[in-house]
């Protein structure tokens, strides 16, 4: 017995100093990237950890609350008022009326310096709509993006909207701001305000800030809150530093000629640790977006396609349970 308690103890020791080692050398990490010689680092660990539901704390382990706030409002997407011309849609052939020598359905590789990813480009854009979760309630599970992108028997998919998430271990039932889908008004108020992102019944992706009543006066048929905007009008919206930290991305938009870009990119990885929004803002236009804007992003970026498991590496193991997505009809 005596020597029981005596390998026990041994082994408790080994345990507390191996944790005591691991935490001592993750606070000093903290500490240079927070205090260290390089303001560039400093904003990006800020930034991205401020952007996460469980994670935003780190930030002020070692900096004031008024020093996170500067380098916040230093690395932001400025969106002044938004009026999307859609006068700038050219849509040269009836939704449905694909070209048979080009693919209904192309998902390209996108690279940068810091991240990787997919865009997926969809030619046809009365095909892309909101699917939803079975009922809205935060105390409730949503459904993973296969299970949204199987109820709506879609070919495939990607995150959608805001939704209750509280310190990253939300139920992912509940959406926050206005939700349409399917040409009806599902979740959102009539005089309250929302960030607004989606297809009007023309087919013409619409980024605005108007109340619920106005939305369904501007015949929006699908759409979620998230944001910011990326581009609006065919031209990058102001941005101050890097316009946010390194995240994975979820990301839509629309070119001229009614295409829908979906992009997610894959981050807090080793091959990947993810976009900012300018990031994002620059592949947007280099993809020809007229229009664009940021949904959900983080532990929740998922793209899939024709049924196979997601696309993308998440940033962590499992599927995220959400309450909306942006599907693909078959």
């Amino acid at each position: 017995m005596k020597k029981f308690l005596m390998i026990t103890g041994k082994l408790f020791l080994w345990v507390f100093v191996t944790l005591a080692l691991l935490t001592a050398g993750f606070l000093v990490m903290i500490y240079m990237v927070s205090r260290g010689p390089s303001e560039q680092i400093r904003n990006l660990f800020v930034t991205s950890v401020r952007e996460t539901s469980a994670a935003g704390f780190l930030a002020d382990i070692f900096l004031s609350e008024q020093e996170v706030q500067e380098i916040v409002a230093a690395n932001v997407v400025e969106v002044g008022e938004i009026n999307t011309d859609t006068d700038l849609f050219t849509f040269t052939e009836e939704p449905g009326n694909t070209d048979e020598e080009s693919p209904d359905i192309e998902i390209v590789d996108v690279r940068g310096a810091l991240y990787k990813g997919k865009m997926m480009i969809v030619k046809d854009p009365s095909r892309v709509k909101v699917g939803i979760c079975d009922e809205f309630d935060k105390n409730k599970a949503g459904l993973t993006l296969l299970e949204i992108i199987d109820k709506y028997d879609a070919v495939a998919g990607v995150n959608g909207g805001r939704y209750n998430d509280d310190n990253g271990f939300g139920k992912g039932g509940q959406p926050e701001g206005i939700v349409f889908s399917e040409g009806k008004l599902v979740y959102g108020e009539l005089d309250k305000t929302y960030n607004i992102y989606g297809f009007d019944k023309n087919n013409v992706f619409i980024c605005g800030k108007m109340t619920g009543q106005e939305a369904v006066d501007k015949g929006f048929r699908d759409a979620v809150t998230f944001g910011p905007a990326l581009v609006v009008n065919g031209k990058a919206v102001s941005t101050t530093g890097t316009g946010g930290g390194l995240n994975p991305r979820t990301a839509i938009g629309q070119r001229a000629d009614g295409a829908v870009l979906l992009l997610v990119i894959e981050g807090r990885q080793t091959s990947s640790l993810g976009a900012t929004y300018l990031d994002l803002i620059e592949i947007m236009l280099d993809f020809g977006a007229v229009n664009a804007a940021n949904l959900d992003g983080g532990m929740s970026s998922s793209m899939a396609y024709e049924g196979e498991e997601i696309l993308n590496n998440c940033s962590i193991k499992g599927a995220r349970d959400m309450p909306t997505a942006f599907v693909v009809e078959r």
